[in-house]
């Protein structure tokens, strides 16, 4: 299958780096924002677009989590990626040279330690690619990038040091939406569910709202909350399950839920990835 798929950043970002290995077919876009990349794909509806919701180190990407109930796309799939950072430098220049390196903060934030190790003050910049592409414009010796292996080559800048990550278990999730839902069958193997919720404003309503996913044995992989609407009393939860709609506990739970919550919007049923299970083993789901 070949098409075009949309990711957040510049030319060499993460997300481009997923796109690349997880849809080598399709052409990858960059897109300004998280907003473009959902307005591309409404524009397009036979494309598709891939963004980060998770990392094991860093935890969720939070804007992600208010477009996707309003974005108009479908998850239609989960990837993850194991992340692995870099210190790229101008050519010619050394590890001892760079004095400070400039990435994403949540990049830097994720390689904290091998930068105090080495004595290299982090410079906050707005992307990872960026910091490359702004570093080989700059030429300066002194200064390095964070960045991933596909931004250091379409930037040219020379590889200093590899797997720099404090931790080895660096993994981002990415989704996969498009306009148009593909449907999973209950013998299509393992699924995820994904859909948001708002509790009505009585006692005990979140309680009693999930209570039917424990007594029917569904397992819920991820709860999260984020205020709406400006208001600081208007939750609304984003939820994984493992289960597909049709199954009877799935059904039963999602009753339930209908009788303690509002707004319920489903956002896709799609395959679990292999590698949940794993991070599930390690303590990462």
């Amino acid at each position: 299958m070949t098409g075009r798929i949309h990711y957040q950043g510049e030319p060499g970002a993460f997300s481009h780096l997923a796109c690349s290995t997880f849809f080598p077919s399709h052409d990858p876009i960059p897109c300004i924002s998280f907003a473009a990349a959902f307005a591309a794909v409404r524009r397009n509806p036979d494309d598709l677009a891939m963004i980060p919701v998770d990392n094991s180190v860093a935890g969720r990407v939070s804007d992600i989590y208010h477009l996707l109930p309003e974005g108009g796309l479908t998850v239609i799939g989960e990837h993850y990626l194991p992340v692995h950072h870099n210190l790229w430098g101008v050519p010619g220049a050394k590890l001892s040279d760079i004095k400070t390196a400039r990435s994403h903060p949540m990049a830097l934030g994720q390689v904290r330690k091998r930068l105090a190790g080495w004595g290299i003050q982090p410079k906050a910049d707005t992307d990872t690619a960026g910091a490359a592409r702004r570093v080989s414009e700059k030429g300066d010796k002194t200064i390095g990038s964070i960045s991933s292996a596909l931004a250091g080559k379409i930037y040219g800048l020379d590889l200093l040091a590899e797997n720099i990550e404090d931790a080895d278990h660096n993994t981002t999730r990415f989704l996969v939406l498009s306009t148009r839902a593909r449907p999973m069958a209950l013998t299509d193997g393992p699924v995820v569910t994904s859909f948001v919720f708002r509790v009505r404003s009585v006692p005990s309503a979140l309680y009693k709202a999930l209570g039917g996913f424990a007594t029917n044995g569904v397992n819920i992989t991820k709860l999260e909350s984020y205020m709406i609407g400006g208001s600081f009393t208007a939750a609304q939860f984003y939820v994984d399950v493992e289960a597909h709609p049709d199954d009877p506990g799935m059904k039963h739970a999602m009753e339930e839920l209908a009788f303690f919550s509002e707004d319920i919007v489903m956002l896709g049923t799609y395959a679990a990835d292999p590698m949940r299970r794993e991070t599930a083993k390690n303590g990462q789901s």
